[in-house]
């Protein structure tokens, strides 16, 4: 065969096996995306709606169990995820309890189905109002039981720093999950500290020309899947993670604006609720982390269990920042416990 033919004939096969590939991958991604679906279909909820703050902005919420339940639970999500990052916590919770309890899940401010925040007020302290709202609003009465995962256990800290009295009459527990009282501001993400310290003027510089580029950012980023997939699982999950978790990480971050990330960045960096701890000293708390945690590391977890020596510690092996995700069977049962002495307690 004449050389010009070899080289058609090999362009050929390779154009073939790229085109296999990729019919290959759309495979693999659209039952990543049915196995998505499946595993991750919430409850049908009693009721939804939204609550409106004082500056407008609309905070959407779901309901299950009945409004008279003698103890009400409330989960608080994290940061670039929406209600559905504790559904597995949800679902748990409705399975054991019935209607015994009523669960609350919401979308914090400019996440989720919620409406978009002022930039000035996409803060720790402004969630810690936006959730004061939503128990003054849905569950004015009765015991309390909060609990948040990564910024939203920073919510329910900053909640604690304002309102101390409101834990001392009705918060009956509280779950920390994968969080931190500050120091965020020491966070690698995973990398060599001196290139990637959100603390750097660079970085910060960096997420200001996000704001001010966004829309061109978020063309770019619908081309960048695959980075991001590979991005999510070193970031959020621990080395075994099954693909399908980070399919859905990588959908629900996919789904917050590039912009309402630089906004709320500063907020994580400067977040600072130490104190706060002093207020949850009588409270039944429970602290859960995955031993491979790189966002809130372990350590941010045991400073807080020392500080709370009355609560209990749970380091979830070989998970990351989404062990609630990863191992919903060692995470849920001691959030249970808490949830079922509130009940009985009430």
């Amino acid at each position: 065969m004449k050389r010009g033919g070899i080289l058609v004939g090999a362009a050929a096969a390779t154009g073939a096996a790229a085109a296999g590939a990729a019919l290959a991958d759309r495979r693999v991604r659209a039952a990543r995306k049915q196995a998505v679906l499946e595993l991750f279909a919430a409850p049908e909820p009693d009721r939804a709606g939204f609550v409106r703050t004082a500056d407008g902005v609309q905070l959407y919420y779901e309901q299950d169990g009945p409004q008279d339940a003698p103890v009400t639970v409330l989960l608080v999500h994290g940061f670039c995820q929406n209600r559905d990052d504790l559904i597995f916590q949800r679902r748990a919770i409705i399975a054991e309890f019935g209607a015994r309890v009523r669960v609350i899940s919401f979308d914090l401010r400019s996440h989720g189905r919620s409406s978009r925040s002022a930039p000035h007020h996409a803060t720790i302290d402004q969630l810690g109002r936006d959730l004061l709202l939503i128990i003054r609003d849905l569950a004015p009465h009765g015991s309390l039981v909060l609990i948040g995962h990564s910024m939203g256990g920073m919510t329910i800290l900053s909640l604690a720093d304002a309102m101390p009295r409101l834990f001392q009459e009705r918060v009956a527990g509280v779950a920390l999950i994968s969080t931190s009282t500050g120091k965020i501001a020491w966070l690698t993400l995973g990398v060599p500290a001196g290139l990637a310290k959100v603390s750097d003027p660079a970085v910060k510089l960096a997420l200001r020309g996000v704001r001010s580029r966004s829309n061109l950012i978020e063309r770019g980023r619908a081309r960048l899947s695959d980075a991001a997939w590979m991005f999510v699982k070193r970031l959020a999950f621990g080395p075994d993670a099954d693909p399908t978790l980070v399919e859905f990480m990588a959908r629900m971050i996919d789904q917050t604006p590039v912009d309402v990330v630089a906004e709320f960045f500063p907020t994580l960096t400067s977040h600072d609720k130490l104190a706060a701890l002093d207020v949850l000293l009588d409270v039944p708390v429970v602290i859960v982390c995955g031993e491979r945690d790189v966002v809130t590391p372990p350590d941010h977890s045991r400073e807080m269990a020392d500080l709370l020596p009355k609560a209990e510690l749970v380091l979830v092996p070989d998970a990351g920042h989404q062990a609630l995700m990863e191992r919903p069977d060692l995470v849920n049962p001691p959030l249970l416990r808490l949830v079922a002495d509130a009940v009985d307690r009430s």
